[in-house]
């Protein structure tokens, strides 16, 4: 309800190519990259599932949005491993009762050479995809670090464009895998960004 006020508001309209519909009713693990704090906001305008969010604790001090995260998303502090064993312990329980994740898997907004994603991407949510046997769902957001920038809070409208790809099937992986999933992942968010760049000039 917020996505459907603020966007019309602040005049960004939102284009979202379904290369593949998620079934409500199914758990998945959603990755996308992560350029812009404009990603979290947009989010639950792209995909319509039932999801929690894996984010950096530091989220919860922000007025308001902070307090909604902290009490329907989990939380994880990188720089703690009680914290991401924590974090992980609560998002594969997630998946086992029928709750998708929504994961960024550069671990923050990183890049400094955009639309390049910023690399070695974290292994949770692979490890957890792979572990609960659940599709991995790519996702790209072409051009939300061109509305708000990384290190600002201003916004310059134009048409927010998102992908929503078909999903990688885990069925059979084991964590083995791990590098296999994180590299088909990147080959489809990234291959994807480069096109937009190179079809927009």
């Amino acid at each position: 309800m917020w996505g459907k006020f603020f966007f019309p508001i602040v005049g960004i309209p939102i284009k979202v190519e379904y290369e593949f519909e998620p079934d409500t009713k199914q758990a998945y693990v959603f990755c996308a990259n992560h350029f812009s704090y404009m990603d979290i906001a947009c989010m639950g305008m792209v995909i319509k599932n039932y999801y929690a969010f894996v984010g950096k604790a530091s989220i919860k001090n922000v007025p308001l949005f902070g307090y909604m995260f902290a009490k329907l998303h989990i939380q994880v502090d990188r720089n703690d491993k009680n914290s991401r064993v924590t974090s992980l312990t609560r998002s594969v329980r997630a998946l086992q009762s029928g709750r998708s994740i929504m994961i960024f898997p550069e671990g923050g907004i990183k890049s400094t050479n955009f639309p390049q994603m910023h690399l070695p991407l974290k292994d949770g949510a692979f490890v957890m995809a792979i572990q609960q046997q659940v599709p991995l769902v790519p996702i790209t957001f072409l051009n939300n670090y061109k509305i708000m920038h990384d290190n600002q809070f201003a916004v310059y409208p134009q048409t927010l464009r998102a992908v929503v790809h078909k999903p990688i099937e885990t069925k059979g992986m084991t964590q083995a895998d791990v590098d296999i999933l994180r590299q088909a992942f990147y080959d489809v968010v990234q291959v994807r960004l480069n096109k937009y760049e190179l079809e927009k000039g």
